[in-house]
């Protein structure tokens, strides 16, 4: 099978982490997966949602949101509260991205992670997640240093998305890639090889337990690169 861009099948396209991209937050990143682009940014501030109050533990939130102009035709902005797949997305990064915390022990702080798609090409969840873990990291040195607690970052996370394309399984999807996938999944993994959510979808063929088997193997060829990535830019 020839891809779009000529990559082999279990081949990432050029992935970019920018640490330190945003120069106000606690910690940043931004992430490019090919033709997809986000700015990932970790704030932390004093206090916790209501149902956390009086318990002297943190939280950890996360929101997500595409420019108007991040795709070929301008998307309007939600001003009326996120969409259902806005915050579909916005809790499955705020899912992986708890998942690196060891606890919540920093006191009642919460942890904002706000994910911004500059340009989208397929993947913009997995380039949050990816990216956010590197701003993640750097915002619980912060919280570390300035409010006198341990750091509680234990390891990092990332995401690839995978998919079966005119019959053959591939690696990290662009979006004409996802558009046309018989099915595509989107896999979160904790390093090294834990999975923190596995998300799969027929979207017209269905798919055998082999055929997933596929899948998670050829995803678990990406994160390792993604967390060799990560480990570089934090200088782990």
């Amino acid at each position: 099978m020839s891809r779009p861009d000529g990559r082999q099948p279990d081949e990432l396209r050029p992935i970019t982490l920018e640490r330190g991209a945003n120069p106000y937050a606690e910690g940043s990143c931004l992430a490019r997966f090919g033709g997809t682009l986000v700015l990932s940014t970790a704030t932390v501030q004093d206090g916790v949602p209501t149902w956390r109050r009086g318990k002297g533990m943190g939280w950890l939130t996360a929101e997500y949101a595409m420019l108007p102009r991040a795709t070929s035709e301008r998307t309007p902005r939600e001003r009326r509260g996120s969409g259902g797949r806005t915050s579909e997305i916005q809790r499955l990064i705020g899912r992986s991205l708890r998942a690196a915390l060891a606890s919540f022990d920093f006191g009642e702080r919460t942890i904002t992670i706000d994910c911004d798609v500059l340009q989208a090409d397929g993947g913009t969840r997995t380039a949050a997640i990816t990216g956010g873990a590197v701003a993640l990291a750097d915002a619980c040195v912060w919280l570390a240093d300035h409010a006198d607690v341990p750091n509680p970052f234990s390891q990092l996370v990332a995401a690839v998305s995978v998919g079966i394309v005119d019959g053959e399984a591939c690696l990290d999807l662009s979006y004409a890639e996802d558009h046309a996938a018989e099915v595509d999944a989107n896999i979160v993994v904790a390093d090294p090889d834990r999975y923190v959510e596995v998300q799969a979808t027929s979207e017209g063929e269905l798919f055998d337990r082999p055929g997933l088997d596929r899948l998670l193997a050829l995803a678990q060829i990406g994160v390792r690169q993604l967390f060799g990535e990560q480990r570089r830019v934090l200088n782990w």
